[in-house]
């Protein structure tokens, strides 16, 4: 077969892949499993079926997540908008960084005393388990209408603490362990990176705005590819000054999101679609890299189950139930909010980042992690509508 014939045959198969994808949608509306867990489960199978699907270096799978998330968060951002976000910027902000902080805490402290992993280790687990993920909450809150502040607060949620897991991942791995030097070098990173992502977003998400507004373009389409130009500019941007360039594009995305400028109704459709194709990317290219032999390990499958369970039932509604008390909430609204914090597609990748770090145990957290997010987005993802049922939370579907 020449190289032009193969080439061919690639994209035929991504094509009808993709197709699949799409069609897989049909299915989360009869057995109410949210669509990720699909994609994700599905590309394992292959790629244990198929080894050759799994080619894909680390590296390449990193970079691949990392634009599909940046697509993703900035389209949340925009459904968010600045009106809802002011509403409830203030739990969204507590919850994002000092709930992340202390659930990484818990979850590293019962790796390092139930399961033996060394302290490095624990904290890279717990430090990815912490955030809650954008592609699976918006994917499943983002299709329905909650009454009052409990979807802008999940969905907030999912936004801010992307960029804190991430900065305290990528502090665990540059302390290394080395010392209360490094330590330090590290926590000043992680405030550095926060620090420097908001100022690109606000200004850079203001500044994309007056772009949007007053520099028109000779074609209705360009308008839409323009703003998904300027949100990629300020990740890189924020990246490039050592800044978190996910919270740049969700903070960017915030301010943009109910504002009025030309062609609005187009971005926001053009980037909905790009935000649902990033989703499938995401979980099917993460799905292909997890090995059904790690997973057959009792010591990965076993700590993700136990794990993932106390997750669910203990940590975060003992921890964040503390933490959210003093906001003004129903305690059908509370235990909502603690209900649905969603793991996904950032705690994977964070998973990658130990693997390319050559971090110590990192094949075992990988495959942990992987377990984690599955139950998750099984277990709580299924039960979001029945659980806000059972709640009194309002809750409709609407049309995207």
């Amino acid at each position: 077969m020449h190289d032009i014939e193969a080439f061919g045959l690639v994209i035929a198969a991504v094509a009808i892949a993709l197709t699949v994808a799409i069609l897989a949608n049909h299915l989360t509306e009869r057995f109410r499993v949210p669509a990720p867990a699909i994609f994700l489960v599905a590309a394992v199978l292959l790629a244990n079926t198929f080894p050759g699907l799994a080619t894909m270096s680390f590296t390449t799978v990193q970079r691949t997540v990392t634009v599909a998330l940046a697509i993703i968060l900035f389209d949340g951002g925009m459904h968010i908008g600045m009106r809802r976000f002011r509403a409830s910027a203030r739990p969204i902000a507590w919850i994002g960084v000092a709930g992340t902080a202390v659930t990484a805490a818990a979850v590293s402290l019962l790796a390092h005393g139930l399961f033996d992993f060394g302290w490095e280790p624990a904290l890279l687990l717990g430090a990815a388990l912490a955030a809650t993920d954008p592609a699976v909450v918006f994917s499943v809150l983002g299709k329905r209408e909650i009454a009052g502040r409990t979807g802008t607060i999940l969905e907030g949620e999912s936004g801010a603490n992307d960029p804190v897991g991430i900065a305290l991942v990528i502090a665990i791995l540059s302390a290394g362990g080395a010392g209360p030097g490094a330590w330090i070098d590290g926590l000043t990173q992680f405030a550095l990176q926060l620090a420097i992502g908001l100022a690109v977003g606000i200004i850079g998400g203001r500044g994309l705005l007056l772009f949007i507004r007053h520099v028109s373009l000779p074609g209705a389409s360009l308008y839409s590819v323009r703003v998904l130009a300027g949100a990629l500019g300020l990740y890189g941007i924020a990246t490039v000054l050592h800044g978190s360039g996910f919270l740049a594009v969700f903070v960017a995305g915030i301010l943009i999101g109910d504002q009025p400028a030309p062609h609005k109704k187009d971005i926001v459709r053009f980037h909905a679609a790009l935000a649902s194709l990033g989703e499938i990317v995401a979980f099917s290219i993460l799905g292909l890299t997890v090995s059904a032999s790690t997973l057959a390990d009792r010591t990965v499958w076993l700590t993700g189950l136990v794990l993932g369970s106390l997750l669910m039932f203990v940590v975060r509604p003992a921890l964040l139930g503390l933490l959210t008390w003093p906001i003004d909430l129903t305690r059908g609204e509370r235990a909502f909010v603690l209900w649905a914090g969603l793991k996904g597609a950032v705690p994977i990748l964070l998973g990658t980042f130990a693997i390319t770090a050559h971090a110590p145990d990192a094949a075992r957290i990988y495959g942990v992690i992987f377990v984690v997010v599955t139950l998750s987005v099984v277990i709580q993802g299924s039960s979001v509508p029945w659980v806000a049922r059972q709640l009194g939370i309002p809750m409709r579907n609407v049309e995207s």
